[in-house]
């Protein structure tokens, strides 16, 4: 049985437009293929707002969390008034997003009264999938409305994770359970489910999140255990792009990548796909294409298994932010590295990732960069939490902290072709690196520059792509 899993983005489905065009590509999926699952994110800037509104809730400020709420009802009522339903299909829609959203207050209220000062990460989590599960509501009443069977499914009743609150992981043997039992058969019966992406559930059934942008990472989980025959990401970009095209105006679309690209690619900053989803779908070759919901007949990007060919192509590069930590002293890292686990535990859900750590004689540097679905505010929260933590320990307090940049190219097998890296290193000129590293896939080289050069740098090497080095 041909199976095919479709995750579509907040930015494509906020509008009546653009859920129009959500309409048209599944009622022509649905004829092409056997089964079709969607999984959909909430709508675009309603995880933000829910996040804030926690923060909210949990500093006791009824006002603020009530106005969000308030102004989170009326953007999806009115989006439901512009829909072609029937008078019976939008009242129903009308109370499901009600019943949800009061259920939400309900939790915000119980933060706002607890006298724990601590944000709940476990609270925060019960309360930001609201807005996938009002998305899913809606797409799936819009298909019934067009002779489809449908329903919305939250998975909280299919994806089961451990309890890293706000970045978790799922049990795939558990998982698998939980969608044999609830999502293979309404496939059986012909119906078209559409599941709420970034949540999922403990085995105790309390609420839990994948991460920012983890609505890609449920689509994978759910396209192995379904057994899909391919998975498609819909945004509003063509595909994968050789840069990111706000920063780099002449970036391209890459055709096709490996698994080991895309993940690089994800990892160092690239914003179209989540950095985990790539493993499952990796282990069990599962093809993968990122396509553009304004021009569905475009092919955007696939990423899948392939040989490494006899030249090896410059693929992409990326820019992320990061943080640099060095001290001119030498010795054991170990109380520097136990100020980061403790430090940032409560900026970030999850550990940090360092990417380069360095000693001399007489120097010392650590090199960590800032996920991009930390938020666009995180860097200076991160900094000053750090920079607090190692200045309160006698051990650590030597050590500096600076913002830098990572400028990472993606190439496969890298660790073959000494003069692509050659090439890198001489496009460098008059530019201070302040660390190199190669990452264990040998298909990225991430350059640790000064902020004021990132720009150059990422120019300078988008120019070889675009001059077609290998």
């Amino acid at each position: 049985m041909n199976t095919l899993v479709m995750k579509f983005g907040g930015s494509a489905i906020g509008t009546t437009t653009t859920l129009a065009q959500v309409l048209s590509i599944v009622l022509h999926e649905h004829e092409q293929w056997d089964h079709v699952v969607l999984v959909v994110s909430a709508l675009e800037g309603v995880t933000d707002a829910l996040i804030e509104a926690a923060h909210l809730a949990q500093l006791g400020q009824q006002r603020g969390y009530r106005r969000i709420v308030a102004n989170l009802r009326t953007r999806h009522l009115a989006l439901i008034e512009e829909l072609p339903f029937g008078g019976t299909e939008r009242a129903a829609l009308q109370a499901d997003i009600d019943r949800l959203l009061f259920d939400m207050l309900d939790i915000y209220q119980s933060m706002a009264q607890s006298s724990d000062n601590a944000i709940s990460r476990a609270s925060i989590d019960a309360t930001i999938g609201v807005g996938e599960k009002m998305a899913a509501r809606i797409i799936a009443a819009l298909l019934r409305q067009n002779a489809l069977k449908s329903v919305a499914i939250d998975t909280t009743s299919l994806i089961v994770t451990d309890e890293v609150f706000g970045n978790a992981t799922p049990n795939m043997v558990l998982t698998r359970q939980q969608i044999g039992k609830n999502l293979l058969p309404l496939l059986e019966r012909d119906i078209v489910p559409v599941i709420t992406g970034f949540i999922g559930a403990t085995s105790s059934g309390q609420p839990t999140t994948l991460g920012r942008g983890g609505s890609d990472y449920t689509a994978s989980v759910l396209g192995v255990c379904v057994n899909a025959t391919e998975i498609w990401i819909w945004t509003d970009v063509d595909g994968m792009m050789t840069a990111d095209p706000r920063e780099v105006e002449s970036a391209k679309v890459i055709p096709q990548l490996s698994y080991e690209e895309a993940a690089e690619l994800a990892y160092f900053g690239a914003r179209v796909l989540h950095a985990r989803m790539i493993g499952p779908v990796s282990a069990q070759k599962i093809p993968l294409y990122v396509k553009n919901i304004n021009k569905p007949q475009k092919t955007g990007t696939l990423i899948h298994h392939y040989e490494a060919r006899q030249k090896h192509e410059l693929k992409a590069v990326t820019s992320i932010t990061g943080l640099v930590v060095e001290a001119e002293r030498d010795g054991n890292l170990t109380p520097v590295t136990a100020v980061y686990d403790k430090s940032l535990f409560s900026a970030l859900p999850g550990p940090i990732d360092v990417i380069v750590s360095s000693q001399s004689s007489s120097h010392a540097l650590t090199c960590f960069l800032i996920p991009t679905t930390a938020g666009v505010d995180a860097i200076h929260s991160i900094r000053s939490t750090l920079e607090e933590g190692l200045h309160d320990n006698p051990l650590t307090a030597a050590w500096a902290v600076k913002t830098a940049v990572f400028v990472t190219a993606i190439c496969s097998q890298l660790n073959e072709w000494a003069e692509v890296t050659a090439a890198i290193f001489r496009c460098m000129k008059d530019i201070n690196i302040i660390a190199i590293s190669q990452s264990p896939s040998r298909c990225s080289l991430s350059l640790v520059v000064e902020s004021k050069d990132a720009e150059t740098a990422l120019y300078n090497i988008h120019r070889l792509i675009s001059d077609g080095i290998a």
